[in-house]
């Protein structure tokens, strides 16, 4: 972060300065941990739902931090200290992030959409790296305290910026949209994530909609154009600029085709008539799109076809996502990070492309309400001869393996991962691949350590 003064911090916030040891310092960084600030550091406690960060500011102080800011339902007072109050310090952080943001005359990026975004954003940032400098959110800092948190992260050798946006309701990226002000948009796809929280697909793709919230004439909005409800806007009229991409001939890159390699997929995409190739290091026809939409991206800032491809060399994907490991004699499929039914399908169908014995180990589908029945369902149709064995953990998991196509696949459930680690330990044998695919709350990967250990 580059430094910020307090007079700036008054201005970003509309606060009261309570304190004031020294009217020009500034602030080396910004930080919401109370265990991490310290000195020259501004601490701001947040209300979570659990905690209270003003319970933590003499804690924030005897680590050495002096400069604070608290709401107003609180007080605090120290002599030696920088003290300003604020109405709600969630949206000071969000209000000082965009003041901040604003002494870097760069391009920002946003993506959202309900499976794909973080590893969309993550090529996407490849892909500018190759010739920009290029900021991202890191894990899963993409919300109202995450998004903030990342802009911070700004320095002066920054010259372009991606952020993933993530909500849970209605209004929430619009929030952050107002503060990253993006020049592009990216909505991956509109899929069953959050179902139970909005209701219905449509009010899913509204609030994905929130993420153009002020675009004009000098923005573009890049999208899925094979998606049912995305597709809706290429053939409407906007102020705005629209790019598609898909499989699809009707969208503005489209491709054509595609093979899968040892280490990833080779596809050929065209635009304007004029043919493109492009190499992946990752598997499932779902990242084409993912790649599709940071070809879009880079051509839109200015990238050659080269420039593009070094950006996709130089991608890695986060932990926990389609991330292929060999474990003794046979592999397994590391997708454990979150899951909705679009994104199993999708892992499914990476699954089948593997040889040898094809085991997927599913859980639970978190936050889809009174949907759950119907999406674990859905997802069972998508099982078939091609995966030999089901394994289910959780509750309405064990749906998939009821409403499987095909008697050829064995299912087994357990209701935790305890059972199932015992079960999956005596089932494996050489040249196996597993899969495993659940809700972040179901901690699937608890299973791949307790396999790991027992290769040592």
């Amino acid at each position: 972060m580059e430094p910020i003064s307090l007079k700036e911090l008054l201005e970003a916030t509309h606060g009261e300065i309570l304190l004031s040891n020294d009217d020009d310092k500034y602030i080396k960084n910004i930080i919401i941990d109370s265990r991490k600030v310290k000195e020259n550091e501004l601490y701001i406690p947040i209300i979570g739902e659990r905690f209270d960060g003003h319970s933590f500011l003499e804690d924030a102080y005897n680590n050495g931090c002096r400069d604070f800011l608290i709401d107003k339902n609180h007080s605090f007072e120290k002599s030696d200290a920088n003290i300003i109050k604020v109405e709600d310090t969630t949206k000071a952080l969000l209000d000082i992030s965009k003041y901040y943001k604003l002494k870097f005359k760069i391009k920002y990026v946003a993506v959202t959409g309900s499976t794909g975004k973080t590893t969309t954003k993550d090529m996407i940032q490849a892909v500018l790296n190759s010739k920009y400098d290029t900021l991202k959110n890191e894990g899963n800092l993409n919300n109202k305290i995450g998004v903030p948190l990342t802009l911070f992260n700004l320095n002066k050798n920054h010259e372009a910026c991606v952020i993933e946006m993530g909500m849970s309701y209605a209004n929430e990226i619009k929030r952050l949209a107002h503060v990253v002000e993006p020049q592009i948009s990216v909505i991956s796809n509109i899929g069953y994530s959050h179902i139970g929280n909005l209701g219905s697909k449509r009010n899913i793709y509204k609030a994905k909609m929130e993420i153009i919230d002020r675009f004009n004439d000098e923005n573009t909005l890049i999208v899925n154009g094979d998606d049912e409800y995305l597709s809706e806007l290429k053939i409407q009229k906007t102020n705005y600029e629209i790019l598609s991409f898909g499989f699809r001939e009707d969208n503005h890159l489209y491709c054509k085709s595609y093979e899968n390699e040892d280490d990833g997929m080779r596809f050929k995409v065209i635009m304007n008539g004029e043919g493109m190739e492009f190499f992946i290091k990752t598997k499932g026809k779902h990242n084409i799109y993912n790649a599709m939409s940071a070809i879009l991206v880079g051509m839109k800032m200015n990238l050659s076809v080269e420039e593009i491809q070094i950006g996709f060399d130089n991608y890695i994907s986060s932990d926990m996502r389609l991330k292929i490991e060999k474990i003794k004699d046979f592999k397994i499929i590391n997708d454990c990070y979150n899951a909705s039914p679009d994104s199993m399908i999708g892992a499914l169908q990476v699954l089948k492309e593997f040889e040898g014995r094809k085991i997927a180990v599913l859980g639970d589908m978190l936050e889809m309400g009174e949907y759950s029945s119907f999406v674990h369902k859905e997802v069972g149709k998508h099982i078939d001869s091609k995966i030999d064995i089901i394994i289910t953990v959780g509750n309405d998991s064990s749906l998939i393996g009821e409403f499987k196509k095909s008697d050829q696949s064995k299912h087994y459930h357990f209701s935790n991962n305890e059972d199932a680690k015992v079960f999956i330990n005596d089932l494996t044998k050489k040249d196996d691949v597993i899969l495993f695919k659940a809700s972040r709350g179901l901690k699937l990967e608890e299973i791949i350590n307790h396999l790991k250990k027992l290769e040592v």
